[in-house]
């Protein structure tokens, strides 16, 4: 059977199941808590969720309450499942240079298809929320989408090796990633406004089961098997620290200059991230309540909205690359950020809450862009290391983000639902002042350019 070395599609699958699922599990949380809240069941026609928007009202105030109560449980949730995914991003993403980066893509599908299973068992049998909890933590067992994501740029960096053709990959990942995402959310109001939570959990499933064969009998490995099948089994210790041994060496081993840039650029990812998971991941949440008070279809357009942000974001990556460094296409990104989250923080109405999006047209932009220089900074052999770190970080800074922005949320939504949005905006500033830093220092965009996998090879000889 001939394979390829195509692994859009397996990103392409797995993206839009998880998107799919994703918003209605918040919307399915909401639902529940609202339910076991007022003792009645939910109501949701054409136009609007069920929400009262009279502050006086009793019901408004149990309302607010069950936001509280979502965003809190939201945060647990993550938790639960990021302690165990961060473990195993590590390990399976920094092994994959010697054992190959498919176990990162299949062990995470594999994950997936069991927290699909589980969530149609709890919609169909009406189980506790309690189980969601186990749920997290079995997939985080599997690395989730940490390791999947980690797993999948790590092997388009060893496959490509044309540094402008890898730019232009992991560009076309984030724009698959934004695209289908928001694809899947525009479905997903009216996947379950036709067949329930529980059909739409099925079908996602299904979905991962297509995955899981695909990798399995059709995807080809960067590392060839005959590179490692002979070698002697390790242990367990031995793995764990020869592991931890590629990532240690990835900073021990290299030149004073390239030890700083991948500092700085982790430390920027990190809390671009960080701003970045942490003032989105609240709109679902912000959209159901008052004023905006909108239905599972309206949510479903909102998270669609995502798609041209998407599209705009990889344009604009793809036109600027061609005249400015990569350092001043993250910072258009930044400010890209910053105008919609200030923006979102004041939109009281639909027509405006769906114009955010204008300002953030090129907000993804510093994610791939970040994620390139990384890559060019480190050596073929290095790819592993270094995007198993990028993983970790997303899995930290993640979990920590989604933590405080709904911690924040449940606190400060009773008087201004919209000041973690601001927040959000202000804390893109400290990423904004390390490239301000990189830039007006000798550590600016020319001694990145100059350390590409050629020239850092012939530096670290020269050390040695």
């Amino acid at each position: 059977m001939r394979r390829v070395l195509c692994v859009e599609p397996v990103i392409f699958i797995y993206i839009f199941a998880f998107s799919l699922t994703s918003p209605l599990v918040q919307q399915f949380i909401y639902r529940r808590l609202w339910e076991q809240e007022y003792n009645s069941t939910f109501v949701s026609d054409s136009n609007v969720s069920h929400c009262e928007q009279n502050k006086s009202s009793p019901v408004y105030i149990k309302q607010k309450e069950v936001q509280e109560k979502a965003s809190v449980f939201n945060m647990q949730l993550d938790l639960t499942g990021a302690i165990p995914s961060l473990i195993v991003a590590f390990v399976i993403v920094a092994n994959g240079d010697r054992q190959g980066h498919k176990r990162s893509l299949v062990l995470p599908s594999m994950g997936a298809l069991i927290a699909g299973i589980s969530l149609t068992a709890i919609s169909y049998f009406s189980l506790s929320l309690s189980v969601l909890f186990a749920v997290a933590f079995v997939t985080g067992l599997f690395g989730s989408i940490a390791t999947f994501l980690g797993g999948g740029f790590a092997f388009i960096a060893d496959a490509c090796h044309d540094e402008k053709q890898k730019t232009t990959r992991i560009a076309v990942v984030d724009l698959i990633f934004g695209v289908v995402s928001g694809l899947a959310g525009l479905s997903s109001g009216y996947f379950l406004r036709g067949i329930g939570f529980t059909w739409t959990f099925v079908a996602a499933s299904l979905l991962h089961v297509i995955n899981i064969i695909y990798i399995i009998f059709f995807l080809e490995d960067t590392v060839s098997v005959s590179e490692f099948q002979h070698e002697a089994p390790v242990s367990c210790k031995e793995l764990l620290r020869e592991t931890f041994s590629g990532v240690y060496m990835l900073f021990k081993t290299a030149p004073y200059k390239k030890r700083v840039l991948i500092i700085v650029l982790l430390f920027t990812f990190m809390t671009y991230m960080f701003t970045m998971l942490g003032g989105s991941s609240l709109f679902t949440l912000y959209e159901l309540d008052e004023p905006l008070c909108w239905n599972e279809v309206y949510i479903g357009y909102g998270a669609a909205a995502f798609t041209s942000v998407s599209l705009t974001s990889f344009l604009g990556v793809y036109l600027f690359s061609k005249c400015l460094k990569d350092i001043y296409i993250v910072f258009i990104g930044m400010f890209s950020y910053i105008g919609g989250m200030i923006m979102a923080a004041f939109a009281k109405t639909t027509l405006l809450m769906f114009l955010v999006r204008v300002p953030s047209l090129f907000c993804f932009m510093p994610i791939p862009v970040l994620r390139s220089m990384l890559s060019k900074v480190v050596l073929t052999g290095e790819q592993g290391a270094v995007f198993a770190c990028i993983a970790c970080l997303e899995v930290v800074t993640g979990s920590i983000s989604l933590s405080v922005f709904n911690i924040l949320y449940a606190t400060t939504v009773a008087w201004f639902s919209g000041f973690s949005f601001l927040l959000s905006a202000g804390l893109c500033l400290i990423p904004l002042a390390v490239l301000c830093w990189l830039l007006c220092t000798s550590w600016n965009g020319e001694d990145l350019a100059l350390l590409v996998p050629e020239e850092v090879s012939s530096i670290e000889s020269t050390d040695s």
